[in-house]
């Protein structure tokens, strides 16, 4: 089945389900069945509304670890640490830095955007590659 047309309230084609769903409707869509040649008609409502927290990715930052500090690795991958084998470093959620008190470590090329707007200081590192 293919939608073919997506139609949103008000548009010519939606006039009796804006009569019958009022407000909630959200879009009108048709579907074609091309093999037993049928044109289906949907509608989308909104039933909920809510805020939502930031969409904003949570800052991401390097620490330098030593390599004899197997303890503190360990530590940092369960927490969700991953090593950047490029950088050399290890690379978490800042928040998960604090949480570890880890702050001191905080290699200052990768610290955020959103952390320098908060007084830190550093240049911006690429840290795009990063799972989250």
């Amino acid at each position: 089945m293919q939608s073919r047309r997506t139609l949103t309230p008000g548009q010519k084609g939606t006039k009796k389900f804006l009569d019958c769903y009022g407000e909630p409707l959200f879009c009108v869509r048709d579907r074609y069945d091309e093999q037993r040649r049928k044109r289906f008609t949907s509608v989308e409502l909104m039933v909920d509304e809510s805020d939502c927290a930031s969409s904003e990715r949570p800052a991401i930052v390097g620490l330098r670890v030593e390599l004899k500090e197997t303890d503190l690795q360990r530590r940092l991958k369960q927490a969700g640490g991953i090593w950047n084998r490029q950088l050399r470093l290890w690379q978490i959620r800042y928040d998960q830095a604090v949480a570890l008190k880890l702050e001191d470590r905080i290699e200052p090329s990768t610290l955020s955007n959103s952390r320098k707007r908060n007084g830190a200081t550093g240049k911006n590192g690429d840290l795009s590659t990063i799972r989250h």
